[in-house]
């Protein structure tokens, strides 16, 4: 039996800047940032005072009132992003058997904002040691497990087939796909609904990221505070989002006449099983994880056209990767563009490699290669073609991306066109 080949037929964003995949692009193509003070809460306190906040009304996204008080805003964004995808799939999902239609959802930190404003209730913004239960939402069981969440997007499109959600950090996005991709190759459902989430702007969040210095302090110039791969770098901005994608097996979306994005070519994870948050300095296990993922999609290096960085902004991880493509691209690494999204969405912990995916897909769709913001001063040990400022236009076929998160996890993903062309 021939192998599946998974294609993306359906995208919906709900990032910082704009909700939906057209603002979503269109900030991304314009090297534009959306990283301010934070605004949820009084960050005064904090080292590391901004970040990259979506402007998003439940309301005006077509939530109801029960929905709002029943989902933190992390499920509130898969279940809004879910419908983007399915709407722009074109699949009529009533006509499809639901036990073969499948949910994967990623998340890192899970409903971080509902936990922590019900632990402010209940404690009396922390002044009661023994909390009073009586004044939580009824709904409190669904912030605590993270499976809410996909099970929340299954009600939202009828999917009765798996279930899972996929929690690896930051790279969540990416792996969350990734099982989507082999549970349609190996048979276990038709359609997949997959993607992540996250909703991390909270005080306990920052308050972490502080402790271990991860984040920018660069609170006086919020707007290019995030800078990857450049030499004045001092750490990341937190974000918030989510992706989410329609995947098919693509001889069924060629026979509905679906309009197809990429396939998911390959697709592969390693762990370094060396430190919580440490790096190797030569790339080894992010190289590892691209070379599986470029021999599983039967590519070379000189078919990589373009690499969406995990590109982090902190020393750490930029050196690590830059390390990661020349230990696996070899001559090629200095020739194909690089760039980092995360330089105009933030970091949005496990949302982002769904996020970044989306960028690939609509990088292809296009032929445009997001840009780098705020790279102006060039770190002579990332010597690659980083792509800063602005965007450019570019032929491409294949789509490297990847994501590495604490924990030690490093997770790439190849995207292509498909042959014979678009559906």
């Amino acid at each position: 039996m021939s192998e599946r080949i998974v294609a993306i037929t359906g995208i919906g964003v709900t990032a910082p800047g704009g909700i939906g995949v057209k603002d979503f692009w269109s900030l991304l193509t314009d090297g534009r940032t959306a990283t301010r003070r934070i605004s949820f809460f009084d960050p005064s306190p904090f080292r590391s005072q901004i970040a990259a906040e979506v402007d998003f009304d439940p309301v005006l996204q077509g939530l109801t009132p029960q929905e709002e008080r029943r989902m933190d805003r992390a499920a509130q964004f898969a279940v809004v992003t879910a419908r983007e995808a399915v709407a722009d799939s074109g699949i009529e999902f009533d006509r499809i058997d639901p036990h073969r239609v499948g949910v994967t959802i990623g998340s890192a930190v899970g409903a971080t904002t509902g936990l922590d404003t019900e632990y402010r209730t209940v404690s009396d913004a922390g002044q009661l040691a023994l909390v009073d239960h009586r004044y939580a939402v009824p709904h409190l069981y669904n912030y605590l497990v993270p499976s809410s969440f996909s099970a929340e997007v299954a009600w939202a499109v009828g999917a009765e087939g798996p279930n899972t959600v996929v929690s690896t950090g930051c790279t969540s996005g990416l792996d969350a796909v990734g099982h989507a991709t082999e549970l349609i190759r190996e048979g276990s459902a038709d359609l997949m609904v997959a993607g992540a989430t996250d909703a991390p702007i909270s005080p306990i969040t920052v308050a972490c990221f502080d402790a271990i210095k991860a984040t920018t302090p660069r609170n006086d110039e919020a707007e290019t505070a995030s800078r990857p791969f450049d030499g004045t770098r001092n750490g990341f901005v937190l974000g918030e989002g989510a992706a989410v994608f329609v995947l098919e097996e693509l001889s069924h979306a060629r026979r509905r006449g679906a309009h197809v994005y990429a396939t998911v070519a390959g697709y592969a994870s390693r762990c370094n099983a060396y430190h919580m948050t440490g790096l190797r300095p030569d790339g080894r296990e992010m190289a590892e994880a691209i070379r599986v993922a470029m021999a599983q999609a039967a590519i070379t290096p000189g078919a990589i056209d373009y690499i969406n960085a995990h590109g982090s902004g902190t020393r750490q991880n930029d050196r690590h990767e830059t390390a990661a493509y020349k230990r696996s691209l070899g001559a090629r690494a200095h020739e194909v563009p690089v760039s980092s999204i995360k330089s105009m969405v933030g970091h949005s912990l496990g949302a982002i490699g769904s996020i970044e995916i989306a960028a690939c897909a609509l990088a292809m769709e296009h032929g445009v290669v997001p840009p780098t913001a705020n790279l102006r001063t060039p770190d002579p040990e990332c010597d690659l073609d980083y792509v800063p400022l602005t965007a450019r236009e570019a032929g491409i076929d294949a789509v490297l991306s990847v994501g590495s998160g604490f924990g030690g996890f490093q997770s790439a993903m190849v995207l292509t066109k498909p042959k014979g062309g678009r559906a």
